[in-house]
């Protein structure tokens, strides 16, 4: 099974499955999403009665979890059939397993949020009760995700099995990372689902122990985010050094980080809840303190991708500081929007570190502050790349070709979501700090004396979510061209090479192992004595049912 240079067409015809399902989710989110930026100006009202809560949990769930959890898994089952081989009948056939699992589940879930029975926002809190055919259809999502990451583990496997003694291919290794940060933190997600809301929603138990279940949420909460990060760094890391003519400055840096982003991603949920009673400051202490352990990836990824980019453009004969910079392709859509998306990474994380602070965060909890930080994060920087690799990946999986008009389209996309991104995210974080809050209809805080001070920015955040949306039906028009119309041809699947400098990389990243008892250990570390504590300090009023 050594690597080849083409998707099989099997392999190709599940990604793609994935991958449309992903971007049917943003057409319907993105319309979602515009519709709320109009109805928080204050100057539009939905009609037919429709609440705005409708309209704010389909834009969540729909961007948040089913966009980004499609095309990540369509994208990494294609990525390890490039590096690792063909899958076998049987793991593919379990990818298919997952695909309708998923796939059903996220069309229960759609049909209750959409008839307004399941209005409980993308975090889906208590005491906020959704319907019980909500709570089943993300069950099916988890459930069929945690599939699919087993075929890519059992492929991985056989790839190792064959191979022994070596390292495992570079995106091969990521993506398997990646769905082992996935697997982890979802078992919070399913446990909270699962033992208390489910049976809450059915009438089985007639309360839950809401900090339990916050607590489980955050738990996978915030690994999500990196669930959404990792595949754009696997983009970064290992395709556009190839697209731009140049090679990968380090392997080994490369997995170093995405080990890190395992270790210290998961016990770090309380950093959500710093503003809540009930936990232990002593714990969130600690959890701030694993939270800021992450800046060090993140910086080991700058430095890596911008000494891709200088040893290339130093190769072509730049000099001076940055005269490199204009030896990048800025024309070529497959470089140009990932790396937006990582210039806009740059305040999305020093807006992160703001959130994780407890004095900072204290300013901006629950104010639309963090949900332009949101946007920042998973809206630009992971959505752009993710674009940015459709560009390439949709023609080499469809046998089709991308043309110079849709490059160009592909170019002014780009630009669009920048600047729509720019007015709306930019009003958001400013209105936060002015106090304009989260999750809230305009109807709630209309008549407040507050409300005159934050008009004027949801009014910017109007236009930003209009410009935006333009950006969204571009962007469908692209993926359907390449998908379906485009010049049949071939369109290679870019994987770059090791700079020949570059240290050997060491076989201690492959011991899983340890990494995953070193993950375990400080999630044990993190969580246990805190949910000690919550079970026995629950309510009065939840006696003989304090655990859920």
């Amino acid at each position: 099974m050594a690597e080849t240079v083409k998707v099989d067409r099997r392999d190709a015809k599940l990604a793609l499955a994935y991958i449309y399902v992903a971007f049917i989710a943003l057409g319907l989110g993105g319309l979602a999403g515009l519709l709320q930026t109009l109805v928080r100006s204050g100057k539009f009202t939905l009609p037919a009665n429709i609440s705005y809560y409708t309209i704010l949990t389909t834009h969540g769930v729909l961007l948040g979890l089913v966009l980004t959890t499609f095309f990540i898994i369509g994208f990494q089952f294609a990525a390890i059939s490039r590096t690792a081989g063909t899958f076998s009948s049987r793991a593919r056939f379990f990818g298919w397993v997952g695909f309708w699992l998923m796939t059903i589940g996220t069309a229960v879930t759609a049909f209750f949020i959409l008839t307004g029975q399941a209005s409980v926002l993308y975090t889906f809190y208590a005491p906020l009760q959704a319907h019980p055919g909500f709570y089943i259809g993300l069950t099916l999502v988890v459930v069929g995700s945690w599939i699919s990451g087993f075929s890519m583990f059992t492929h991985y496997a056989r790839w190792k099995k064959a191979h022994p003694g070596e390292v495992g291919p570079l995106l091969s290794f990521m993506a398997v990372v990646n769905m082992v940060l996935w697997l982890v933190c979802s078992l919070g997600v399913a446990a909270t689902v699962l033992i208390q809301l489910l049976p809450w929603s059915l009438g089985l138990v007639d309360r839950v122990n809401v900090l339990v279940s916050r607590t489980l949420f955050w738990y996978f909460g915030h690994p999500l985010v990196y669930f959404w990060l990792l595949p754009a760094y696997m983009i970064w890391y290992a395709i556009i050094p190839k697209i731009i003519g140049g090679k990968i400055f380090s392997d080994s840096l490369a997995r170093l980080s995405f080990i890190l982003f395992l270790l210290f991603s998961i016990p770090v949920g309380f950093h959500h809840q710093l503003m809540e009673p009930g936990i232990d400051p002593f714990w969130k202490y600690v959890q701030v303190v694993l939270t800021f352990m992450v800046v060090i990836p993140s910086l080991m990824t700058a430095f890596s991708m911008f000494a891709t980019f200088e040893m290339y453009g130093r190769s072509q004969g730049a000099v001076g500081l940055f005269g490199w910079l204009r030896k990048l392709p800025w024309g070529d859509a497959r470089f140009f929007a990932p790396f937006v998306g990582m210039v806009f990474f740059i305040p999305a994380g020093a807006g992160g570190l703001v959130n994780a602070s407890h004095q900072l965060d204290q300013v901006v909890h629950n104010t639309i502050w963090v949900t332009g930080h949101f946007h920042l994060t998973l809206a630009t920087t992971v959505v752009l790349t993710f674009f940015g690799g459709a560009y390439w990946l949709i023609p080499h999986l469809s046998g089709r070709m991308m043309t110079k008009a849709m490059n160009r389209l592909a170019i002014i996309q780009t630009i669009v979501w920048a600047v729509g991104m720019c007015f709306m995210s930019g009003a958001m974080h400013f209105a936060g700090l002015l106090g304009a809050p989260r999750r809230s209809a305009f109807s709630t805080y209309a008549n407040s004396p507050q409300a005159l001070e934050w008009i004027p920015y949801q009014i910017v955040q109007a236009v930003g979510g209009t410009i935006l949306f333009i950006g969204i039906i571009l962007v469908l028009v692209i993926v359907t061209n390449l998908a379906f119309f485009a010049p049949k041809g071939e369109t290679e699947f870019p994987v770059a090479e090791v700079a020949e400098q570059a240290e050997r990389t060491p076989l201690a990243f492959e011991n899983w192992k340890l990494w995953i008892g070193i993950t375990v250990v400080l999630i044990l570390l993190a969580y246990t004595i805190p949910f000690i504590d919550m079970i026995q300090n629950a309510p009065p009023g939840s006696k003989g049912y304090k655990l859920w």
